[in-house]
């Protein structure tokens, strides 16, 4: 698979018509509508809520109807706005909670039914291939291989990629079933001790080591031929709070670099604190507090896998990819071959 640059070779600009993308993953639903621009697209309308629509499926095999109910909340204020918005060209995907969840066809035909969104289940390649493509530009060309990672509700995909001076290369990639949602029902995320940190870092550092060997990384690292980014709930809130943000500001954070001792002083700041008070840090909220921490494990199982010294933050990812892919379908920007 090769991703191919787009800066300055968008055609169509905005007379094409708006372009949607709804990203429904396990913990947030997220809405993106853009225009193409000579450059890539012009964001004119987002929107993200948290929904957990994946709240309990790792126990029950299940949507739940309460998350179900929050979900189509929040899925009819995104039909709103691509009404309101005239957008004419859209994709709706889902992911972990919904490839897990037995009832996931009767939730898909609902919302087909009541609210007119056709939700797309993808499978985890594809989840990998557009998270990719949705961070290229935060990409440096100049420095041989990446790591890309995403930590979800659900799952956290990875991504072994060779920059290339034509675009990517994506070498490999993994999945693994473990994201902020299920690791807080399993641990009890408001009361992370010690001991439960350290577990889930070295259950992910156990399951990171094969992808690790297989492709050759840890040499690549040490040889320092390799960045690091990284898009997420856990990443953008760390950088957040890194910068000591009143509220939160995706034009703060999407695209700084933060170094691993960096990374490690908030995560500390955090465990060091009580649900209550991480639910009063701006970045964070209650509808987070209990989800930061284990998020902070898995981050911290990356960091020492591959200790590169620095990661950079990207406040963007599933919903910017289908959104170029969707354009570039339309030949209002250069196309993204697989």
């Amino acid at each position: 698979m090769r991703h191919q640059s787009t800066r300055g070779a968008g055609r169509g600009g905005a007379q094409g018509g708006a372009y949607g993308a709804v990203d429904l993953g396990t913990n947030n639903c997220r809405l993106l509508i853009a225009h193409p621009t000579q450059v890539g697209f012009r964001v004119v309308d987002a929107f993200s809520r948290i929904v957990r629509l994946g709240e309990g499926v790792a126990a029950s095999g299940r949507l739940s109807e309460a998350a179900i109910e929050r979900t189509m909340a929040a899925l009819r204020i995104c039909a709103d706005k691509i009404r309101w918005r005239n957008v004419r060209y859209v994709r709706a995907v889902a992911t972990e909670a919904c490839r897990r969840a037995s009832n996931v066809d009767a939730f898909v035909d609902r919302v087909n039914a009541e609210i007119g969104i056709a939700l797309e289940v993808i499978s985890p390649r594809e989840e990998v291939d557009l998270a990719l493509l949705g961070c290229y530009p935060l990409i440096d060309p100049q420095t041989r291989y990446a790591i890309v990672f995403d930590i979800g509700g659900g799952s956290t995909e990875l991504s072994w990629v060779h920059v290339a001076a034509e675009g990517l290369d994506l070498i490999g990639w993994t999945s693994l079933p473990w994201g902020v949602v299920n690791l807080a029902e399993e641990h009890g995320g408001d009361r992370v001790d010690d001991a439960t940190f350290e577990a889930i870092v070295v259950r992910i550092d156990a399951a990171l080591a094969a992808f690790d060997e297989d492709n050759d990384i840890g040499k690549a690292v040490a040889e320092g031929h390799v960045q690091m980014i990284g898009t997420s709930g856990t990443v953008t809130t760390l950088a957040g709070l890194h910068l000591d943000l009143p509220s939160y500001d995706r034009r703060r954070v999407d695209g700084i670099s933060m170094q691993f001792e960096n990374l490690s002083d908030v995560t500390a700041r955090l465990r060091s604190m009580d649900y209550g008070e991480r639910a009063a840090l701006p970045c964070i909220g209650k509808d987070r507090a209990d989800l930061v921490v284990v998020g902070c494990a898995v981050l911290e199982a990356i960091l020492r896998r591959w200790p590169i010294g620095r990661l950079r933050i990207a406040d963007r990812g599933l919903r910017e990819g289908i959104l170029l892919r969707l354009m570039a379908a339309n030949g209002t920007a250069s196309p993204h071959p697989s």
